[in-house]
């Protein structure tokens, strides 16, 4: 796996979802998702190269609300642990 540089010519971090802190934006590297949960993820337009922000978790940290393509919404923490993420 090779590190991407940002466009300040540092490294960008992976990481799954579940860990991306509220208020951070980041893009899609992969799912490692299987079955009916990658569908729906993919229905849901968490593809690849997608830029997400992380709005803000529910109190005990599940679920998880982004923005994705214009609209918000809530993905279990289970869930957002099956995607990796590239931050900044």
């Amino acid at each position: 796996m090779h590190g991407h540089k940002n466009r300040h010519g540092q490294k960008k971090r992976g990481c799954m979802l579940n860990e991306v802190k509220s208020g951070s934006c980041c893009r899609i590297r992969n799912h490692h998702a299987k079955g009916a949960v990658r569908q729906r993820l993919l229905d849901l337009g968490f593809v690849p190269e997608t830029t997400i922000e992380v709005i803000r978790r529910a109190p005990l940290g599940d679920p998880i609300e982004c923005c994705i393509a214009n609209y918000k919404v809530a993905l279990r923490g289970s869930e957002a642990q099956l995607i990796e993420v590239e931050c900044d």
